[in-house]
């Protein structure tokens, strides 16, 4: 008995060993998606950058320059530095940005630890009608702070803090937002890890100190440079309690500057350009943390 083979078409074995995988994209075509890739990124980085960059250009220039017409936006014209010297006197600024790193650092040192354990409690600790004093808890985030404002004022003006810096620092002790963050990041702790602490004898500061802080790290430092950034743009209330010099912080020292001379413009934008510094230097040091302490408990899996 013979067997007949029956002969294959031409390329037939070729496109069967091509069917599963689609050819490559050509060289050509993966070089123009980055160079389109680079191009918008630095098209983003202009807009950025370009607010930052005119503010430097008019601080570096004379005040006479926007008289005389000749003020450049893209170029300055006549350079100096003696707006940055003369901001940093006139509005006292070294005593101001003093001011605002202590209570700034106050603020977000006392966030962070009271914000740590309200939210191990809300999320590992059972006492009754937890849900219910959680949901009361996150709707003060929905109650303005001018609503506040007056019986905040009173209750300082009465313990004879004002021109203090536990005036300037009492009301933001707590933060409604940082127990939630710390919370969602406690719940995202495998169960598991508390049942194995609790048969080694740890107790609830244990688990805490050892097992729960150390793996919401991210949404600690997070919460830490959010509750820092708050902290030094305040305005409004730094101005209702502070009404001496001593106690000023860096914004109400802009707000002086600009109200000494209009005509000297060039010392307002360079002294908003040095409180503008520390600010800059510490999303510089640490954006990655604030970026993942905010998308922190976001994804589970």
């Amino acid at each position: 008995m013979t067997t007949t083979l029956e002969p294959t078409p031409p390329g037939a074995a070729v496109l069967q060993a091509d069917r599963g995988a689609p050819p490559p994209p050509p060289a050509t075509r993966r070089r123009w998606r980055m160079a389109a890739r680079y191009a918008l990124l630095c098209l983003a980085a202009l807009i950025v950058v370009f607010p930052i960059y005119s503010t430097l250009v008019i601080a570096v220039q004379p005040a006479t320059a926007l008289l005389e017409g000749s003020l450049g936006i893209l170029v300055p014209t006549e350079p100096t530095l003696r707006p940055f010297a003369d901001a940093w006197t006139d509005g006292n600024l070294a005593r101001a940005l003093i001011n605002s790193t202590i209570v700034a650092t106050v603020i977000t040192l006392a966030q962070v630890l009271t914000s740590v354990f309200a939210a191990y409690a809300f999320a590992y600790v059972r006492f009754p009608a937890k849900r219910v004093i959680f949901y009361l808890f996150l709707a003060t985030l929905m109650v303005p702070t001018e609503v506040v404002l007056v019986a905040q004022f009173q209750i300082i003006s009465d313990l004879n803090w004002i021109n203090s810096y536990q005036g300037l620092v009492a009301p933001f002790l707590a933060f409604a937002f940082g127990t939630f963050m710390i919370r969602q990041a406690f719940l995202n702790v495998p169960r598991d890890l508390r049942d194995a602490t609790a048969l080694d004898g740890y107790g609830h500061l244990g688990f805490m100190r050892h097992v729960a802080v150390p793996l919401a790290r991210p949404a600690i430092a997070g919460l830490a440079v959010f509750s820092f950034l708050l902290a030094w743009n305040q305005y409004l209330w730094p101005l209702l309690v502070a009404d001496s010099e001593r106690y000023r912080t860096v914004q109400i020292g802009l707000r002086s500057l600009a109200g000494q001379d209009v005509a000297e413009f060039n010392q307002v934008t360079a002294g908003v350009l040095i409180a503008a510094l520390p600010i800059a230097a510490l999303l510089i040091l640490f954006q990655r943390h604030l970026v993942r302490g905010l998308t922190a408990g976001a994804v589970k899996g």
